[in-house]
């Protein structure tokens, strides 16, 4: 990844930012142009929670270019307590302990090396949620 790139895709790397349908209030994530609901324009961005639950799950024992290191690993679906569904890495999880329905909480952590001189790019995973943390 370029250097501008990356800082011009640095939010929503970082934090679940999505857009909000003015006429309909939909929210759509990633940010799209018109609204999933009313194909009206979207414009205005709308800052997800970053909670929400496990929809479904798979272990990866292969990874692909750029991830083959970190392997094996746990991908998601995570639903978002606003609706939309996010595909996602899940970090701090034994598959053991993975459930569908379990609650997850976004964070940022490290997804890869762009080269081996190149930008470390970080990125939005889930993590599951204690129970202090539920409430």
């Amino acid at each position: 990844m370029q250097v501008p790139r990356h800082w011009r895709t640095q939010l929503p790397r970082y934090a679940l930012v999505g857009v909000i349908c003015d006429t309909c209030q939909r929210v759509a994530f990633p940010p799209r142009e018109l609204c999933p609901e009313c194909r009206t324009p979207t414009t205005k961005p709308y800052r997800f929670s970053g909670r929400g639950e496990v929809y479904s799950y798979s272990t990866v024992l292969q990874g692909p270019d750029g991830f083959a290191d970190g392997t094996p690993y746990v991908v998601a679906l995570v639903k978002l307590e606003e609706g939309p569904l996010v595909a996602a890495q899940l970090a701090d999880t034994n598959p053991g302990e993975l459930a569908i329905g379990m609650p997850v909480a976004m964070v940022t952590r490290r997804l890869r090396e762009d080269d081996p001189k190149g930008i470390v790019l970080y990125g939005y995973k889930f993590r599951p949620l204690i129970p202090a943390e539920t409430r």
